[in-house]
Parts: structure tokens; sequence; C-alpha cells
């Protein structure tokens, strides 16, 4: 259960889950997020929001400067779209020329021009339908390595997270991470497989991070600081 609640000058979303301290950070979107244990004290909650003001408005700060690079793409011929960490250009075909509403070829984005003005909700469905197809398998690769059995893997819009891990062991990757090159990829996924040992960002978890990609703090770093042009 989610809760949208304000403290002084501070919005956030206060989540429940059944762990024992309470943690915050800054989502995707810009947002403050809170996760705390069930049952939790609101006292201590914002308590630790006070505690934490200074850090909170230093974060805000930079993921602002970070999203100023976000970029607005329009589908139009020669527009760049990202897939596995590569640009390919726009190229509007007409309707007789392609039966697929979008595909790859040749090097170009081929989209049909009849579905131009739906253009973002046609290539959602390709990143969706591309995820669905390819990361089965590199998680199934990535978890043996780690020695983990995650559970059902879902592509899906989750606006502010890159992926996420449920207490059931299901994994849930946003469709942006289909643009993302495939070494970032691979570090949103056993980032995710990790949490299946341990749920919190702990020495453990990190420990565990680097067992498989010990070069994971530049691949983190890749991705706080470019992760933003990743969009449509």
């Amino acid at each position: 259960m989610i809760q949208n609640r304000q403290y002084k000058d501070i919005a956030y979303r206060l989540k429940k889950s059944p762990r024992k301290t309470t943690s915050i950070y800054i989502e995707r979107d810009g947002s403050v997020s809170v996760l705390a244990p069930e049952p939790y004290d609101l006292a201590k909650v914002e308590s630790l929001i006070e505690k934490k003001r200074s850090w909170i408005y230093r974060n805000l700060a930079e993921w602002e400067d970070l999203n100023r690079t976000k970029v607005q793409r329009e589908f139009v011929n020669g527009e760049g779209f990202l897939y596995l960490g590569r640009s390919y250009r726009l190229q509007l075909v007409e309707e007789q020329e392609q039966e697929q509403k979008l595909i790859l070829r040749n090097g170009y984005f081929c989209l049909r021009q009849d579905l131009a003005d739906s253009g973002f909700t046609v290539f959602k469905q390709f990143y969706r339908d591309k995820g669905k197809e390819r990361l089965p398998a590199r998680v199934t690769e990535l978890a043996a390595q780690m020695g983990l059995q995650p559970g059902a893997i879902r592509v899906m819009e989750l606006s502010n997270r890159w992926a996420s891990c449920s207490a059931s062991g299901e994994l849930n990757f946003h469709w942006k991470v289909m643009m993302l090159p495939l070494t970032i990829l691979d570090y949103v996924i056993v980032h995710e497989l990790a949490h299946l040992k341990y749920p919190n960002h702990t020495k453990a978890f990190w420990n565990l991070v680097d067992k498989v990609l010990p070069d994971y703090q530049e691949r983190k770093a890749w991705l706080k600081f470019r992760g933003a042009g990743m969009d449509l």
C-alpha cells in the first residue's frame, strides 16, 4: 500500500514493507519515497525525513541537473531511437510497403506512416515485445551464475524504476531497459537478482553484485548519469 504524504515542505510516498528498517530514496521521476516497516511509526518516519533533509535536497538538485539532458523525440524521418544502446534513425514508410507496424531493417527503425501519430504506443509495444523475447534467457543465464532461481519475468510500465523484485521472487522490468546497452542491462538484471537473496542494499547485497560484475560501480554510474536519455 502506498500513501501520498507531506512533511513540512517535502512531499513523499510512504510505502509499507515487511522490513525492519526505514529508508528514503529518490525515484526515477524525481519523487521522494520512504520504505517503512509495517506497522510503522509516523513520528519516526518524519524524524528520519528531517534528519535526511539536506541529503534529500542535494539528491533532488542532482536529479534536476541530470534530467536537463532528457531527450524529447519526435516521430519524424531522421529522428534517432535507441535499442540495446545503439541509435537507429527513423524512416517512415507507406502502409503498402510494410505489414508490420514497426521493424528494424537495414539499420533503420521503419515505422508505418499511418501510425506516426501513435508512434509512442507503437515503440512502447516494440520494446515490450523485445524484452519478453530477450530478457528471460539472459536472466536465466545470470541467475545460474549467482546460484539463484527467480520466479516469473515480466516487462511492464514501472514508471519510477528500471526493475523490481517482488517478495515472491518475480522480476519486473520496465520496457525502457531495452534501450540500454547490454552491459548496463546486465547490471539491472544482476541488481534485481541479488534482491532475491538480500532485500535491502546491504554490504552483503553489493558484495554479491560485485562477484558477478566487478565493475558494477561504473555501470551503476552510467545508469545514473545517462539513464534520463533512455526515453521516448
